[in-house]
């Protein structure tokens, strides 16, 4: 590939890291659980014949909807309790059954373990393209249908006990597919536990980069003193066609964009690249090789040159090996438009559009990250993509019927834990406080993204203490506890 943006996109709220080579928009999936394979440990890839379209009697089509199961720690005298991962925008993969904070509270309580592929990702894909007329089957009601269905056919085909209890979970996205799966089916689901999930859909997050300039400023309030200094000479450079520097030559751009107007659309993109290198690692930081105070530790370095040449160092390491940055608006659009790429990066796209929103512009008054990307500007991909339809109005009526759907915030649910980290640009989307007695909500200090799912990588003392809470949590749940 010739070239490939400048952004991390996420692993569900990604807790997976993976590469989007035209991506504006960043994904949330939950991280990849690792640890040492247990000897017993085994999953296995099975498969489920579900509706396309659960809501209508008359249509009978049907697809083939994957799932991992570990039935490693299974009870399978009592048979009587479930642990379920909602799958999430992106593949299934066997890691998730096999590591993990739940598996310690599956080998404690007896769990069969189960991640369930979202339709649509991975290899559960009813159709054989991606065509915008297709993807209206992909919705968050049709997952939970998909879900529950999936729950009455293990119950049966497991001939599981009468009184099985199935505790759901998720990180991100999923992680809100957990929380709406008590919501709906309270019948079929004894608990959720929902991490880093944004409950409330909104067209314009600005709180997004309002928390990663927070977490930028906690690790050093020089390190942003430096960056809207660089940005400023970005800027400089932008608009003195006389310069020797070019933006283009110092931070790799595929295509020139000097000679832009301001408001051009590459440009735009180009800003948008500069501020996901930086939202990317928050939403990861204390989960991955490079953290924010490696980022911090560049721009403050006066030995590394003008802050303009630290920023340019930073987008290298954020950005890895790569030929060029590709700023060029109508070549996302292209990549977008692309109905036979099953990466789950046209997918996601589409439930923004359609039902969540969650785009988050990085222009701010602060100019932090210079001019920016404004909402209108990623908005403005919706109908770029898929049709004149998709625009701003329906945009923002769509994501008023998902709240009035689900609740955001103000959820009516019982027995849900809501786990935040504080370092987690999509935590202001979520409860991080609960006076409510029917459901708990778990506020980390200084950790981020679905954090509390891994074993590994940075573990707190106050990271430790929410998973035991977790843990005790599920028991009461279950009876046990």
């Amino acid at each position: 590939m010739k070239a490939i943006l400048a952004v991390l996109a996420l692993l569900s709220f990604n807790c997976v890291l993976s590469m989007s080579q035209f991506s504006l928009f960043l994904t949330h999936r939950p991280p990849l659980p690792t640890g040492p394979r247990r000897a017993n440990s085994q999953a296995y890839l099975k498969n489920v014949t579900q509706k396309l379209d659960h809501f209508d009697s008359e249509d009978t089509t049907t697809f083939t909807q994957f799932y991992y199961e570990n039935t490693e720690f299974f009870n399978k005298t009592k048979k009587n309790v479930v642990f379920l991962q909602m799958g999430g925008e992106n593949a299934i993969n066997e890691n998730y059954v096999l590591y993990g904070s739940w598996t310690k509270s599956a080998k404690k309580y007896g769990a069969l373990l189960i991640q369930l592929e979202h339709r649509f990702y991975g290899n559960s894909q009813p159709f054989s393209d991606l065509s915008t007329e297709h993807l209206r089957y992909l919705t968050s009601d049709q997952a939970l249908a998909d879900a529950a269905n999936f729950i009455k056919l293990i119950n049966k085909e497991y001939e599981l006990a009468d009184d099985v209890k199935w505790i759901v979970y998720g990180g991100s996205y999923s992680g809100s597919l957990a929380a709406w799966m008590r919501l709906k089916h309270p019948d079929l689901v004894q608990g959720a536990v929902s991490s880093s999930a944004p409950l409330f859909a909104k067209v314009d997050f600005t709180e997004y980069y309002q928390v990663v300039v927070d977490d930028l400023n906690y690790v050093s309030e020089q390190c942003v003193d430096s960056l809207k200094s660089a940005m400023s000479q970005v800027e400089e450079i932008l608009n003195n066609s006389t310069s020797n520097l070019t933006v283009t030559s110092l931070f790799n751009v595929c295509e020139p964009i000097e000679g832009l107007e301001s408001d051009d659309v590459n440009v735009e993109s180009f800003y948008n690249n500069i501020a996901r290198a930086f939202s990317s690692i928050a939403q990861v930081n204390g989960m991955a090789a490079t953290s924010l105070n490696d980022l911090c530790k560049i721009m403050t370095n006066e030995s590394r040159g003008s802050e303009i040449m630290r920023l340019s160092e930073v987008l290298s390491l954020t950005n890895g090996d790569v030929n060029c940055i590709q700023n060029n608006y109508w070549s996302n659009v292209q990549y977008w438009q692309y109905i036979y790429a099953f990466t789950g990066d046209r997918q996601w796209m589409f439930q923004q559009c359609n039902e969540f929103g969650w785009f988050q512009p990085s222009a701010r008054e602060d100019k932090v990250f210079g001019k920016g990307s404004s909402i209108d500007f990623l908005v403005r991909m919706c109908p770029d993509v898929f049709g004149a339809e998709f625009n701003r109005t329906y945009v923002e009526d769509n994501v008023d019927q998902t709240n009035a759907k689900y609740g955001g915030t103000d959820i009516d649910v019982t027995n849900v834990v809501f786990v935040h980290g504080s370092f987690d640009p999509f935590y202001p989307l979520g409860i991080t406080e609960s006076q409510n007695p029917d459901i708990s909500a778990i506020f980390v200090e200084g950790t981020s993204h679905c954090a509390d799912t891994l074993d590994t990588g940075y573990q707190p003392p106050q990271l430790i203490a929410a998973k035991q809470e977790i843990d005790r949590l599920v028991g009461v749940w279950l009876g046990v506890a």
